[in-house]
């Protein structure tokens, strides 16, 4: 089994890492500012800031996976890329692989292009798009030295609409997945099957790839 550590693991997309990889039987760590409302049986929680990597830099070490699920919003509004730097920077060298939950505007609305940021993003949303865009830049120009893979999810994707586990999904490759019907969208729990599935096999080395149904 893998020692995973989730940074968000008590928001939206960390948490149902967090629940799908503890029912997995994987070690879980979630390193958040803030208590889960419904603690998973066996994680252990802890409580902590991303930006201060010293204070947290032992519950890091012998990690098979990092995943980042930190959303830039709230007092992270404007630190969002710079949790994820701060996390790059820490692991580079390590074995230890880097995760990060990325955002839809980032992928590619066809092969070759363009991609769903180009075709334009409603203003509420601009700011998080771009977050996520800038992620994937890093990412793509960091050392080689650091493993890491990126998940796009699909373009509905969210608490508002949480769906049910079915244990299914399917990839894009760079592009967003979307249904015959144009529909895209996924549960928070199939995300998370992803997200599992991919510390486990391993299947995207500093790459990223896109979810949905």
């Amino acid at each position: 089994m893998a020692r995973i550590v989730v940074i968000g693991g008590t928001g939206y997309a960390g948490g149902n890492i967090v629940a799908e990889a503890a029912a997995r039987g994987h070690e879980v760590v979630s390193i958040s500012r803030t208590a889960p409302e419904e603690p998973v049986e066996g994680v252990v929680y802890v409580a902590g800031n991303v930006l201060e990597i010293d204070s947290i830099a032992d519950d890091l070490t012998g990690a098979d996976a990092v995943i980042s699920a930190v959303a830039p919003r709230g007092d992270m509004f404007d630190l969002g890329l710079d949790a994820v730097r701060v996390l790059a920077d820490h692991l580079t060298g390590t074995d230890t692989r880097l995760g990060v939950v990325g955002g839809a505007m980032g992928s590619l609305s066809a092969p070759g292009g363009p991609r769903l940021w180009d075709l334009g993003v409603p203003e509420e949303y601009r700011h998080e798009a771009k977050v996520g865009i800038d992620t994937l830049e890093l990412l793509e120009a960091s050392d080689e030295g650091l493993d890491w893979f990126l998940v796009h999810p699909p373009k509905v994707f969210g608490s508002w609409e949480p769906g049910e586990r079915t244990g299914s999904y399917r990839t894009g490759g760079e592009v967003v997945v979307e249904d015959a019907e144009g529909n895209s969208y996924i549960s928070g729990a199939d995300f998370a099957v992803a997200v599992v599935d991919e510390v486990e096999k391993g299947a995207h080395r500093r790459a990223r790839f896109t979810v949905g149904y």
